[in-house]
C-alpha cells in the first residue's frame, strides 16, 4: 500500500483542517418515543422543503422524495440491481410519434395533497413554473437552481386536461424521464396559502409524498410525521415520524449515535466501522452509480488544457490504496461510472497505479518534483457524498506533490461548494482554482456524462464546469439524444465514455459505497443501487 494512505491519517484527517468533533446543539432535545426514526444527515443544513431541496441530491433523498412525489421516480425496493424507473405521478410517459420533440405524461388519477386537494395536471404546469419559468409570480430561484439544469432542452410545459401534461423540448431529447424525477409536485393553493411567499412556504410546504413536513429549522432539524393517506398503499410509512438532523462531521454522527441520540447515520467515518459492529450496530452499503472526481478547469491558460497532464495525475493516483485506507468502503474510480455495466464494462488501462509512467508524461510537460506545477483546488469540509473528503484529499495531495504536482486547497462548506460547482471555472466564487472536488450522482446517462461534457451545458446551464468544449463529443451526446431504442443507446453511451477515459477529461478517484450505520432497533431498510433511499419500510422494534 503506498505509504501516505494509512488509517491513521485517515481518522486524523479532520483534525488536520481544524475540525472537531463537538455536538452543535443540545441532541438530548432529538430522544423521542418510539416511532420516531432519527437520522443524522452528512448536511451542514437541514435541506430546503421545496420541492425542489438544496444540499445535493442527498436534499432530494432526505427533503425531495419524502415530502414530495415527482412524474418519475426509481424503484428505490430492491438492492441486487441499479434501480429502474417506474411511474409516480404520472403513470405513463411517451413520445408524439408525430413530433419527437413533444412528451406526453399522463397524469395518475385521485392522488391527494397533504391538504386534500386532488393532483391535476394543472398542478404539474403549476410546479414546473417554480422550477423553469423565470417571469412566473410562483418563480423560487433557489429551488430553480437545484433543477433547472436537469432539463436542459425544456422550452415548454403545459396541461391538456386534467389528466394529461405536455413536455416540449428544444432539440430531440430521448432522457426527457430521468429530468422528471426531480421536481416535486406542489399545488398553487398551497403556495397562496402562505401569501404567495416562497419563503413562508418553506415552513408549510404541501406536497403529495409518504411524509408531510411538521417543523423546520433549517440549522437545527426538520420533523417529517407519517402521511397515513398516501396514494401508494405498500410505501405507508412504518414509523410515525422522521427526525432530520443536520450533522456534518463524521465523529459527530458517531457520537451521536453511540450516545443513542439518533438511530441512523450517513457515511460513518470507516476508522469507526469495526467498533460500531462490534457494539451490535448495523452497518449497511452497496455499491451505485456516484463519482468523486476532481473537475479540470479548461479554459485558455489552465494547466490542465495538456493531456499529458490529465493523464499523468490519474497513472500517479494509487486507489487501491485508498480504497484500503477507506476500509472498503468505496470501489476504485472506473471513470464516470463505476467498472462492470454496459457503459463501462472493462478498467481502462489509463487508470492504472504507474508512478513512473506518470513522471515520464509529466516530464514531457515539462513538470516535474524540481520544476513544479502548482494548483488550487477547491474541496468541502464534508458534504453529502464527499466521503471522508478531507483525509482523501490530503492523500491525494500528497501522491502528486511526489511527480511533481503541488496542490492547495480552499475549503468551501458543501452548499457552497456546489454553488461553485454551478458558476463555473473563472467566477469569482471558484477562488482561482483550476479544478473542483464534487461528488455526484450517476444514475443515467445524463447525470453520468452528458451534463458533463456537452459545450452547451456550460453554467450557468449545467455542469460542465470547467467550459470543455469538443465538437465530436457534442455529435456523439446528439446521437444519443435522438436514440430511443436502449441497447442501441447503451452503445453510443458506452462509446462517449470511453472517448472521456481515453481524453482523461477528470481525475477519477472513487466510487463510492455509501455506507450507513443504524441502532439494532433499525429494520427493514433496503439499500438500493441507487444515491436516492426509500425510508417508507423503516420500521422501529
Amino acid at each position: 500500500m503506498h505509504s501516505s494512505l494509512s488509517r491513521r491519517h485517515l481518522f486524523g484527517g479532520g483534525a488536520a483542517l481544524g475540525l472537531a468533533a463537538v455536538l452543535p446543539y443540545d441532541l438530548a432535545q432529538a430522544q423521542t418515543p418510539s416511532g420516531n426514526l432519527r437520522v443524522g444527515m452528512t448536511a451542514s443544513a437541514v435541506p430546503l422543503p421545496n420541492g425542489m431541496p438544496d444540499q445535493g441530491a442527498e436534499g432530494h433523498r432526505f427533503m425531495g422524495i419524502t415530502i414530495y412525489d415527482h412524474l418519475v421516480t426509481w424503484d428505490l425496493s430492491i438492492s441486487d440491481r441499479p434501480a429502474p424507473l417506474r411511474p409516480g405521478l404520472a403513470t405513463a410517459w411517451r413520445v408524439d410519434p408525430a413530433n419527437p420533440k413533444r412528451w406526453i405524461f399522463t397524469i395518475r388519477e385521485g392522488v391527494k395533497f397533504h391538504d386534500g386537494k386532488i393532483l391535476t395536471a394543472e398542478d404539474v404546469v403549476f410546479s414546473y413554473n417554480r422550477a423553469f419559468k423565470n417571469d412566473a409570480p410562483e418563480f423560487d430561484p433557489r429551488g430553480s437552481a437545484q433543477v433547472r439544469g436537469r432539463m436542459p432542452t425544456l422550452v415548454n410545459w403545459y396541461a391538456e386536461g386534467p389528466n394529461t401534461f405536455i413536455v416540449e423540448t428544444r432539440t430531440v431529447d430521448s432522457l426527457v424521464p430521468y429530468g422528471a424525477t426531480w421536481t416535486g409536485i406542489t399545488h398553487r393553493a398551497a403556495w397562496e396559502a402562505a401569501g404567495r411567499d416562497n419563503d413562508k412556504f418553506l415552513q408549510q410546504p404541501v406536497g403529495t409524498g409518504p411524509f408531510k413536513l411538521e417543523s423546520f429549522n433549517i440549522r437545527e432539524r426538520a420533523i417529517l410525521t407519517r402521511n397515513a393517506d398516501y396514494w401508494d398503499a405498500p410505501r405507508v410509512p412504518k414509523v410515525a415520524r422522521v427526525t432530520l438532523l443536520p450533522l456534518p462531521e463524521a465523529n459527530t454522527r458517531v457520537a451521536a449515535l453511540r450516545s443513542n441520540q439518533v438511530d441512523f447515520i450517513e457515511a460513518p467515518p470507516p476508522d469507526a466501522i469495526p467498533s460500531l459492529r462490534q457494539a451490535g450496530f448495523n452497518i449497511v452499503m452497496n455499491q451505485y452509480g456516484h463519482n468523486w472526481t476532481w473537475h479540470f478547469n479548461r479554459k485558455e491558460g489552465s494547466p490542465w488544457n495538456d493531456v499529458r497532464v490529465r493523464r499523468g495525475a490519474n497513472l500517479a493516483i494509487d486507489r487501491a490504496g485508498m480504497k484500503e485506507m477507506l476500509g472498503g468502503t468505496m470501489a476504485e474510480g472506473g471513470g464516470l461510472v463505476p467498472v462492470g455495466g454496459p457503459w463501462n464494462p472493462v478498467r481502462s488501462p489509463r487508470l492504472t497505479y504507474d508512478q513512473a509512467a506518470a513522471k515520464r508524461l509529466l516530464t514531457e510537460a515539462g513538470i516535474t518534483p524540481r520544476t513544479p506545477l502548482r494548483t488550487k483546488v477547491a474541496i468541502s469540509s464534508s458534504g453529502s457524498g464527499q466521503m471522508q473528503v478531507l483525509a482523501m484529499n490530503e492523500a491525494l495531495q500528497q501522491q502528486l506533490k511526489e511527480v511533481g504536482i503541488e496542490v492547495t486547497f480552499e475549503v468551501f462548506d458543501w452548499n457552497s461548494l456546489l454553488g461553485t460547482w454551478r458558476e463555473g471555472a473563472g467566477a469569482a466564487s471558484a477562488r482561482g482554482c483550476d479544478a473542483i472536488n464534487v461528488s455526484y450522482t450517476a444514475l443515467d446517462p445524463y447525470t453520468a456524462i452528458v451534463r458533463l461534457v456537452k459545450s452547451d451545458l456550460a453554467p450557468p446551464v449545467a455542469n460542465n464546469w470547467g467550459f470543455f468544449n469538443d465538437p465530436a463529443y457534442d455529435a456523439l451526446i446528439t446521437r444519443i439524444y435522438e436514440t430511443f431504442d436502449i441497447t442501441a443507446q447503451d452503445a453510443l453511451v458506452k462509446e462517449l465514455h470511453d472517448k472521456v477515459l481515453d481524453d482523461a477529461l477528470f481525475l477519477f478517484v472513487a466510487h463510492d459505497m455509501n455506507p450507513r450505520a443504524m441502532s439494532s432497533k433499525v429494520h427493514g431498510f433496503v439499500q438500493a443501487q441507487s444515491w436516492f433511499q426509500d425510508l417508507t419500510p423503516i420500521s422501529l422494534s
